[in-house]
């Protein structure tokens, strides 16, 4: 068998506030390393104190990667990330340099690590809404619809085959891609070409992690949190933009809470009570993805700090 000559990698993987941060920048200090962050909310400028962007300090003792690339108002998809987060990671192994992967956002992950091969599941909704499109217009307008966004699959999908018109409709709609950019894009996504260590982090008792994120958020109230979100909402683009909680960035935790805080919708009370269950719930869905990764070692940061050390030492014992 042919041993594996890739780089390496470490994924410092987890739910919000179980301790990432923390041991990316104590192994990336030991190791040489460099961290790419993987968080969906770190990509936007002006998202700081509510999102747990490094500190100046942290910024100055490791170098980060993948860090305010966007304004708020602006999108930013998965495979932008991917793409970006491919070379960043290129670049510090081209450096000689250890990329320490660290972050929470699952979708991020699967595309840096298995490519973006799998399309959007089914959605009731979008099905439902097109099924009641085509009692009214008729299939056949629905596959004219389809040719003028796809017409690719267009001229591979009779104008009566309802199912397959639905599918490709139903992909477009919920992704703004067509279904053949899913289907090219499954052929020819690359893959990092590093091998992975891919790590865990999460306490074993949740109530555990319950505290951490109460203290966490508190701590971001304390520090300025709500100014924060008063400068974004002074943003000309965001103030005139009729819809400003539809966008990705005002959907991170807190964020969309503190708006509608601002907003008179609920008093500085209920604002801490919903940023704090938004951000378990954001932990509950981020534990759920981590299950789905076989190959992931999982460890409590605070009860088996030993474990993690032995498998960082098996995984790079020259360093």
């Amino acid at each position: 068998m042919t041993a594996d000559k890739r780089p390496l990698a470490i994924a410092l993987m987890g739910p919000t506030a179980s301790g990432k941060t923390a041991l990316a920048l104590d192994w990336a200090q030991r190791l040489g390393g460099e961290i790419v962050s993987v968080d969906s909310a770190l990509v936007y400028r002006g998202l700081d104190i509510g999102a747990a962007k490094p500190t100046a300090a942290e910024l100055a003792a490791v170098p980060h990667h993948m860090l305010d690339l966007r304004e708020p108002w602006q999108p930013y998809s998965a495979a932008e990330f991917a793409a970006d987060a491919r070379r960043a990671v290129d670049d510090v192994v081209a450096r000689g340099k250890l990329p320490i992967l660290a972050g929470g956002t699952g979708l991020y992950f699967h595309a840096l690590l298995h490519g973006l091969s799998d399309m959007p599941e089914a959605d009731a909704v979008t099905r439902a809404q097109l099924e009641a499109e085509a009692a009214e217009r008729g299939w056949a307008a629905l596959h004219a619809e389809l040719r003028g966004i796809d017409a690719e699959a267009a001229a591979r999908i009779h104008a009566t085959d309802a199912q397959r018109i639905q599918r490709a409709l139903e992909v477009f709609r919920l992704s703004g891609r067509s279904i053949s950019d899913w289907r090219r894009a499954a052929r020819s996504a690359p893959r990092l070409a590093v091998r992975v260590l891919k790590l865990v982090l999460a306490p074993q008792d949740r109530a555990v992690l319950h505290q951490r994120i109460e203290r966490r958020f508190d701590a971001m109230l304390a520090g300025g949190f709500l100014d924060e979100v008063r400068r974004l909402r002074d943003l000309p683009e965001l103030r005139g933009h009729p819809r400003p909680l539809d966008l990705p960035a005002l959907r991170a935790v807190g964020y969309r809470q503190a708006w509608e805080h601002l907003d008179g919708v609920f008093d500085a009370g209920e604002f801490r009570d919903r940023g704090i269950f938004a951000t378990r719930q954001l932990a509950k869905r981020q534990l759920t993805w981590l299950r789905g990764e076989l190959d992931a070692r999982w460890f409590d940061p605070q009860q088996d700090r030993a474990g993690l050390e032995r498998a960082l030492r098996l995984f790079l014992p020259s360093r």
